[in-house]
């Protein structure tokens, strides 16, 4: 198994990457760094049928493996037994463009359906989905807001236009304006016309790559994230597995992305980062591990 970067180590790599995006520095402007990798670490946690085998690691488990405190509560219902079993999290963000098991019949196995996800990005699941997060948060006061995943594929697919959407910022809002509207962005919808009038409805960007060979271009989607969503903190999306090449990012690139998560953070282009996911712990137990030692490290 690969060696974890120590502090000095991954400082010493990330000096190599370009300073072009101090300019987005200014732009993202972040409370004082913490002190700790920790602390500013989600980890997307729940089980989803869209990985080869189920995980042995369930809502929450698999945040408290990586030794982080904050979850984005997905792939389950959101509901107050759900909140209940994540209540010693310091902070949840639940889904609101929610994916949910559908049943699949197997020709020739009746009786014996399977399950599968899909996911439902429709303007009144989200407003419905927003308004059930906004009622929980009063309850369970670590609930900090609502992520909204693969948002420009559905406004794409829904025809969703700014007027609709606002709707859904009103809901997550309604019963406790303090929630945080959290959008998935991936770098290829890094394009101002694509979110043109939805900007000022979201809090937080979570910054995704979906292919790991472009992570070697993470200075610029920063840079590019910061101009379209100027003064949105960036949160940087890090994956276990490359659902391309259907396997565990490879270990070099997923170095580059880890050194990379260390200085932004340093430097304020970045917020924190979010590690997908808990499910996949065992599937890729190599790359999972190797990221927990460097949140220890660092």
């Amino acid at each position: 198994m690969a060696e974890p970067f120590s502090r000095r180590k991954l400082l010493r790599g990330a000096a190599g990457l370009s300073a072009a995006t101090a300019l987005s520095s200014v732009a993202n402007a972040a409370p004082a760094p913490p002190r700790r990798m920790a602390d500013a670490g989600w980890c997307w946690d729940g089980q989803s049928t869209y990985v080869p085998s189920l995980s042995i690691f369930g809502a929450g488990e698999g945040t408290k493996w990586f030794g982080l405190r904050r979850c984005c509560f997905m792939y389950h219902p959101n509901t107050a037994l759900a909140m209940d079993k994540l209540r010693e999290m310091e902070e949840i963000v639940c889904e609101i463009s929610k994916w949910e098991c559908a049943t699949v019949e197997i020709p020739g196995w009746k009786g014996a359906p399977a399950v599968q996800h899909r996911l439902d990005g429709r303007i009144e699941r989200k407003c419905r989905e927003a308004e059930i997060v906004s009622r929980l948060s009063l309850k369970y006061s670590n609930v900090s807001g609502a992520i909204d995943d693969d948002l420009y594929g559905k406004i794409k697919s829904e025809h969703i236009s700014p007027d609709r959407y606002a709707a859904v910022h009103r809901a997550l809002q309604n019963a406790n304006p303090k929630l945080k509207h959290w959008a998935v962005v991936y770098s290829h919808e890094l394009k101002r016309e694509y979110w043109s009038g939805f900007t000022d409805m979201l809090d937080v960007v979570t910054l995704w790559v979906w292919a790991s060979k472009d992570l070697v271009n993470l200075d610029r989607y920063v840079e590019q994230c910061g101009l379209i969503f100027p003064g949105k903190p960036i949160n940087l999306g890090c994956y276990v597995r490359d659902y391309t090449l259907r396997a565990g990012v490879p270990m070099e690139l997923l170095k580059l992305q880890w050194e990379f998560v260390r200085k932004a953070m340093t430097d304020g282009r970045i917020q924190g980062y979010s590690i997908l996911a808990g499910c996949l712990i065992e599937m890729h137990p190599q790359e999972a591990t190797w990221i927990r030692d460097v949140i220890r490290a660092n």
